[in-house]
């Protein structure tokens, strides 16, 4: 029984031999590579020649005699290598590198072309098989034959294991939309839920109507109207206990179907995914080719290769990473003879790592060569008319290296066909930003240089911050937002109809999300719920109406008959099903420049404005201060205003002074657990109508039970628990946080 991986009878022979001759020439280059770096050991040379051997069988079962050929002479000169009859100088390298590639070409062909091809390269093809031959000759030594590594052109046709990559990322795909619409509808329990504990109210209101009504009737002392009276509460009881059992069983089943739906994700996301060296494991033969032919010895260092990354991801990537390895090599790194005249070894090194950081990718590229010196940047600042000598003469390290990011921007007078300095650079950021990353470039002047780009870990779940402008919920990727924040009315200023509030000794300018989206004006508040976007010069403070949080949004891309939608990059799906824009913060900014520039801005601060009233006031309690916060944090970001308290007797403490609109608290608490405080609460005169809500871990039914006798409006299991349950918890009870 085969254990292959995926279904192949889809694939020919020859498929299946490019598939196979793909990761032979891989492992071919590494193998070689390493070899010719000094650290590899006789291990490498048996793997080379496992490599070679397979590739020369499987080229045999589908009749490529010209692969034959070329993988029985690697077989040479490895066997010669391994007797000690031949050191594998560079010069041998370089032989065996272009017989590699040559296999590649071969394989990339479809079969219609390979004829024509192979007439055409016949005599390449006899040069690279007779070098690698008289490589393992006796009096071969260090004498080879050179082949010329020149590129060849191989007409275009797509290689059956990017067919296949293609197929599996569009299963993928289906699976994921499927897996993310399973997820929706495991959330949407939560509602049903919600719905449940109104009911519960209700019937609580009910029960309690009940329950007077007998005592009214039992005081009149009717007792045949008592009796009716008394089998009818009797009768009602049971279905108390019938409700909060079916509640208990609901938010079992959600919890439980939540995270299947979750895993599910987690599992197709995982198909997407690739390791980071996938993607660049090209790079290393590219740098040392490249470093040859400019007469300089550089090694790549690859880091984190293991790092898992969306394959789209790794493919879009590729042209970027490209453009900073060329330019490192060609301008960032000096000449062996300048490396050591300024102190430093001969051989330069580049460092292309990857790793996570924060729930996104992190790839950063570096060298160790002269790095840029910033003074001649601020020269071609003034020389290209983009900024006068005062301005110039003004600006940070760090704000003079975004100038490197402009389209043409570059401090060499010739470009190569290799690189330029800064040319480039302006696409690597386009790509960057088209992925809803960033890319930041640091130099040491004689040092070195680093470029960072952080980007999302995969293009179909985006970590977003959810917003609510005029009433609607807008997603912005997380990665784009610097800072969010709460600003009083009092801290905002104004300077020439543009306002403004200081942090840090920095100004950020003020501009209401609502008139950036041509949704309106922007209603009143007594604090501004302010998000911050871009960085240096180009950096705004958005204010909106509220902050929903933080949640994991499966992306879709809109429909193309929608054209490309000004300020919007794509669509998603809240955890409730709800969809949601997600903004495209590029456009945003430009935007945002464009109504500073106009000088029409919405005034966010109510001169003279005595209406707006407190916003309603919230008493948590809770002994742990991780949840304690977590819910401060939620209620807070929905406008709400939120004391704490760290057990019952502080709580009770607290309530007593007055002016709150609910009570959140937990049970189980030191010096005063949350039912002696509910207790407390239900027989204060001042305190006994106020909203109280339990929030614990416990959720069997009788602790339900006991929570409710005590007097509590609503009971929520920490288990089940949601940031929406919560807020619509709280509002169900006490409404918006604005009275």
């Amino acid at each position: 029984m085969s254990h292959e991986s995926g279904d192949l009878s889809q694939f020919s022979l020859l498929d299946l031999f490019r598939m196979e001759a793909d990761g032979q020439v891989r492992h071919l280059t590494q193998g070689l590579l390493r070899l010719e770096g000094g650290g590899a050991g006789a291990g490498v040379l048996d793997g080379l020649m496992r490599a070679a051997h397979s590739i020369k069988g499987a080229a045999a079962i589908v009749g490529l005699q010209v692969v034959v050929e070329l993988a029985h002479a690697m077989e040479d000169a490895f066997t010669a290598a391994q007797a000690g009859v031949l050191a594998l100088q560079p010069a041998a390298i370089d032989v065996l590198l272009g017989g590699v590639d040559l296999v590649a070409q071969v394989a990339a062909l479809s079969e219609a072309g390979l004829d024509d091809w192979m007439q055409a390269h016949r005599p390449a093809i006899d040069a690279s098989v007779t070098a690698m031959r008289g490589l393992g000759a006796p009096a071969g030594g260090d004498k080879a034959v050179h082949v010329p590594a020149e590129p060849v052109h191989v007409p275009a046709s797509p290689p059956a294991a990017a067919a296949a990559a293609r197929a599996a990322g569009a299963a993928a795909d289906a699976l994921l939309a499927q897996a993310s619409q399973a997820r929706v509808n495991a959330y949407k329990l939560a509602g049903f839920n919600a719905s449940l504990q109104r009911f519960k109210r209700q019937q609580a209101a009910m029960l309690a109507a009940l329950a007077q009504l007998h005592e009214a009737v039992t005081a009149r002392g009717d007792p045949a109207l008592a009796e009716q009276s008394a089998l009818v509460l009797a009768r009602a009881e049971p279905l108390r206990l019938l409700l909060q059992q079916h509640m208990a069983e609901a938010e079992t089943h959600e919890r439980r179907a939540t995270q299947v739906a979750t895993r599910m994700v987690d599992q197709v996301l995982a198909l997407r995914m690739g390791p980071f060296s996938d993607g660049v494991h090209a790079f290393p033969r590219m740098v040392r080719d490249l470093a040859r032919k400019l007469g300089k010895q550089v090694q790549l260092v690859i880091e984190g290769g293991a790092i898992p990354v969306d394959r789209a991801i790794l493919a879009r990537i590729e042209n970027p990473l490209n453009h900073l390895l060329r330019n490192a090599l060609d301008h960032g790194m000096e000449s062996p003879d300048e490396r050591s005249a300024a102190g430093k070894p001969a051989q330069g090194t580049i460092r292309l790592a990857a790793r996570h950081r924060g729930g996104m990718l992190v790839i950063e590229v570096s060298d160790d060569g002269r790095g840029i010196d910033p003074e001649r940047v601020r020269s071609a600042v003034v020389e290209r008319g983009l900024g006068s000598e005062a301005m110039a003469a003004a600006l940070s390290p760090a704000e003079l290296m975004e100038f490197l990011f402009l389209p043409g921007f570059s401090l060499k007078a010739d470009v190569t066909d290799i690189s330029g300095r800064g040319v480039g650079l302006d696409v690597v950021q386009q790509v960057v930003r088209e992925h809803n990353g960033s890319v930041r470039v640091d130099s040491r002047p004689g040092q070195g240089l680093r470029t960072s780009i952080t980007l999302p870990l995969t293009q179909s779940i985006m970590r977003a911050l959810v917003v609510l402008v005029a009433g609607e919920a807008y997603a912005i990727p997380i990665a784009k937002v610097q800072q969010v924040l709460r600003v009083a009315q009092d801290a905002v200023h104004t300077l020439e109809n543009k306002q403004f509030f200081e942090l840090g000794g920095v100004h950020y300018g003020l501009v209401a999300a609502a008139q950036v989206l041509e949704m309106g004006q922007a209603p009143p508040a007594a604090e501004l719920s302010v998000v911050v976007l871009g960085e240096g010069a180009a950096r705004y403070a958005m204010v909106v109406d509220a902050i929903a949080g933080e949640q994991s949004l499966t992306v879709q891309a809109l429909d193309p008959v929608f054209g490309k939608l000004r300020n919007v990059a794509a669509g998603a799906l809240l955890d409730d099903g709800a969809p949601v824009l997600v903004l495209d913060v590029a456009d945003l900014l430009v935007s945002i420049d464009r109504l500073l520039h106009a000088g029409d801005l919405q005034q966010l601060r109510r001169q003279g404005e005595g209406t707006v009233r407190a916003a309603r006031h919230v008493l948590v309690v809770d002994d742990s201060l991780t949840v304690r916060e977590m819910e401060r944090q939620l209620l807070a970001a929905r406008g709400y205003r939120v004391d704490t308290a760290v057990d019952g007797m502080d709580g009770w403490n607290m309530a007593r002074a007055g002016g709150y609109d609910l009570l959140v608290t937990d049970i189980d608490m030191p010096r005063m657990d949350g039912i002696e405080l509910v207790g407390l609460v239900r027989q204060d005169a001042r305190l006994r109508k106020l909203p109280v809500m339990i929030v614990s871990y416990k959720d069997r039914p009788e602790d339900r039970a006991r929570g409710m006798e005590a007097g509590a409006d609503y009971y929520l299991a920490k288990g089940s628990f949601h940031d929406a349950t919560l807020l619509d918890a709280v509002f169900d009870l006490i409404g918006p946080a604005a009275p």
